[in-house]
């Protein structure tokens, strides 16, 4: 039997709880139950489990990044699967590895249960960013995204919340809540796929790879995004945890406050990205990493306490929460077929440091852990100066400051 798809403008017929926008919020619901549960017990449980050190850690998180580097393979699997569909089969994925990570504490176990579990959540990630660009109507694009942020920063926070509230109090186990976790995101995705109908965008996407020259700027600033990010994601937490002795109840808590701040910002972020353009707001992002980076490298020369090294951590989620300018900035220039595939070459791109630099860091870690913090201000440098090659006003034929200077000689002559 055919699939019957549904036209994006047939939408607004239907109840709110079924409409597109309803969707995407809900998957990005979904999604980091699992994965900030994971996030939030991951350090204490490798060192507690599995005696991880720096070496060990880096390792596990080079393995995750993995099926984000080969997230190009999602045009294949678009080939004979719907991108909606894709989605939904990733995120029961990403639940059922992410429900067993507890049964298998050991080096070799972690390895696999981590790349099962990376795998749904990298190819839900490429396949829900392209969803999010073809569903979402450019005007809207920043304020609606930001609102999905908010959901997902949301749904992180309750996660958190239980675990603060839970994890002594009632004396949990690992195995308890991963299970829990796990299950959560599998009824949910369960739910949608069962609930809602197939969308079908305006616009058909390409289904082999895409690479434009045209494209470079944002190729670029995915490649360092990647690489800046991967450093914040490796050692921040675990740093928080080998030196200071947070345990689990604690550092959950700093997540916490991490993703309230992030439900309560992202929307605003949205705002000010319509009203001042991804350019400034890029800056502004970039300014603030580089900033926090060097502060990092200081709480090891300085020996700064504990707060500081919190404040930091907040300080560093919140300019990261600016990073979905980089998104609209490509829906703004991107011809509207080359999204989905894009999507996919842009993980790819993003992910290229990730594979190697968490292993490489880790034996650098054991020798300076400073020197991985002021690597990574050095990248936040180098974005905020590519940032500034992002037009005021970005479409197609003007992507970047030098598109804009040839345009305006054009016109000229």
């Amino acid at each position: 039997m055919k699939l019957r798809l549904l036209p994006l403008a047939e939408t607004v017929n239907l109840p709110f709880w079924r409409q597109p926008v309803f969707l995407l919020c809900l998957m990005a619901a979904a999604m980091p139950i699992s994965f900030a549960t994971w996030s939030a017990l991951l350090n204490n449980f490798v060192i507690e489990a599995a005696g991880f050190t720096g070496v060990e850690i880096g390792w596990l998180h080079t393995v995750r990044e993995i099926p984000g580097f080969l997230a190009i393979g999602v045009l294949v699997v678009l080939l004979v699967m719907r991108e909606q569909v894709l989605a939904l089969v990733s995120l029961l994925l990403l639940g059922v590895a992410t429900a067993v990570t507890a049964w298998f504490p050991s080096f070799g176990g972690l390895l696999i249960v981590t790349l099962l579990s990376s795998i749904g959540f990298h190819y839900f990630e490429t396949v829900n960013q392209s969803l999010q660009l073809q569903w979402i109507d450019k005007k809207r694009a920043p304020q609606v995204i930001g609102w999905i942020v908010a959901v997902g920063s949301g749904a992180s926070l309750l996660a958190y919340g239980l675990i603060v509230l839970t994890w002594k109090l009632f004396d949990l186990a690992y195995n308890t809540v991963f299970l829990t976790a796990g299950l959560v995101t599998i009824a949910i995705a369960l739910f949608a796929i069962l609930a809602f109908p197939q969308f079908e965008a305006p616009h058909p996407q390409n289904k082999r790879m895409v690479l434009r020259r045209r494209y470079w700027l944002y190729y670029l600033m995915q490649f360092m995004s990647g690489a800046r990010r991967q450093i914040f994601v490796v050692f921040a937490a675990f740093m928080m945890v080998e030196r200071y002795g947070m345990d689990v109840h604690a550092l959950t808590a700093l997540f916490l406050i991490n993703y309230l701040a992030n439900m309560v910002i992202a929307p605003v972020i949205g705002k000010w990205i319509a009203r001042f353009g991804e350019r400034r707001m890029l800056v502004v992002e970039y300014a603030g990493l580089t900033a926090v980076f060097i502060a990092y490298g200081c709480l090891y020369v300085f020996e700064w306490d504990w707060h500081v090294a919190a404040a930091l951590y907040v300080a560093n989620h919140l300019f990261f929460s600016m990073a979905f300018a980089i998104k609209t900035y490509f829906q703004k220039i991107a011809d509207p077929a080359d999204i989905a595939p894009t999507a996919a070459v842009a993980f790819t791109i993003n992910h290229i440091a990730a594979v190697f630099l968490p292993a490489g860091l880790g034996y650098l870690w054991v020798a300076s852990p400073e020197a991985v913090f002021v690597l990574a201000a050095g990248m936040a440098f180098l974005s905020l100066l590519l940032s500034l090659l992002i037009p005021r006003h970005p479409d197609i034929g003007n992507e970047t400051v030098f598109a804009a200077r040839g345009l305006g000689h054009r016109q000229a002559a």
